[in-house]
């Protein structure tokens, strides 16, 4: 880019998307350009609000972007993507990447023929609390295991995909960033027909680690948490109020010959409050301009999220 502006299009404009549309419209450094929905009398309403252009198609406007932001349903993802892909090479999609595996694996291919700087939306990476237990266990002796727990009521707008896809692929992708590749893995579960709404699952990572990770849609509870098992401490980590408390294992040192005990220390860990949507796409827009960074979830993170996620739904479904 040469631009001191990045021109941005957002498609889809549901829940998520009109949280991308109030952040994006904070932005320094950023012009909204159009909005797109199929919804016409919401896409008119927002129009209004923000006084950005409504779209009735995007292929009309892709020459006057250097972004686009893709928060419509799962299903129309690859379309977008593939429709887009020719001409802007700046692309924020909500998660999960695509609506099966195989398509996943097609848009991996896709985004590296063409060049795409992909970025998947994986708000919880950009978590204030996850980037502080991050640099916590990036300074412990050896992590032994992290236990993933995320609960949540049946949305009545969330019809078309199970628990897994909803909730859990979050901590999947959690999981392979705090703990990195799989080699096993084990899962159970239950579910009406083929609709799983409980899953816990074991994973073994190639670095030793383990991951326990369970969702349920179930009870009426709000859960979002990380428990980490380390040598040298355990580490509770709440994702919603974004806080951390480490406990460290009791120590014993000796002082002129004697031996004395040091009990185990609860420290609080201090988390900064910060939107994990606005940091996302502030790490999005700077991906634009200085090319993406290690540390952001792309089409590859997006598509290995997936692979997990079909194994552990097959390990539910058919044993």
């Amino acid at each position: 880019m040469t631009t001191n502006s990045i021109r941005v299009g957002l498609i889809g404009l549901g829940t998520m998307g009109q949280n991308h549309l109030r952040v994006l419209s904070m932005l320094k450094g950023v012009e909204l350009v159009f909005i797109l929905d199929t919804n016409a009398e919401v896409s008119k309403r927002l129009s209004g609000q923000y006084g950005i252009p409504e779209s009735a198609g995007p292929a009309s406007e892709l020459d006057a972007v250097d972004a686009v932001v893709i928060a419509a349903p799962t299903s129309t993802h690859t379309e977008y993507i593939k429709k887009i892909g020719g001409k802007v090479k700046n692309i924020l999609v909500e998660k999960p990447l695509a609506a099966s595996l195989q398509e996943a694996e097609d848009l991996q291919a896709y985004v590296v023929a063409e060049k795409i700087n992909l970025m998947v939306g994986f708000i919880e990476r950009f978590n204030p609390a996850v980037q502080g237990l991050k640099r916590v266990l990036d300074r412990s002796s050896r992590v032994v295991s992290i236990d993933f727990t995320r609960t949540n009521k049946l949305s009545s707008r969330i019809t078309d995909v199970d628990v897994v896809t909803d909730l859990m692929i979050h901590d999947i992708d959690l999981a392979l960033y705090l703990n990195g590749p799989i080699k096993s893995m084990e899962a159970h579960g239950m579910a009406r027909g083929a609709m799983i709404d409980f899953a816990s699952a074991l994973l073994t990572h190639e670095n030793g680690r383990f991951s326990r990770i369970q969702a349920s849609r179930i009870t009426e509870k709000k859960m979002r948490s990380i428990q980490a098992t380390c040598l040298d401490m355990f580490v509770d980590c709440e994702l919603v109020r974004k806080e951390i408390v480490i406990n460290r294992q009791s120590e014993i040192r000796q002082v002129d010959g004697e031996p004395y005990t040091i009990s185990a220390i609860e420290e609080a860990v201090e988390v900064k409050p910060q939107e994990a949507l606005l940091s996302e796409l502030q790490a999005f827009i700077e991906s634009c301009t200085f090319g993406a960074n290690e540390g952001l979830p792309d089409a590859r993170a997006g598509l290995e999220a997936m692979r997990v996620c079909a194994s552990i739904k097959g390990a539910i479904l058919h044993g």
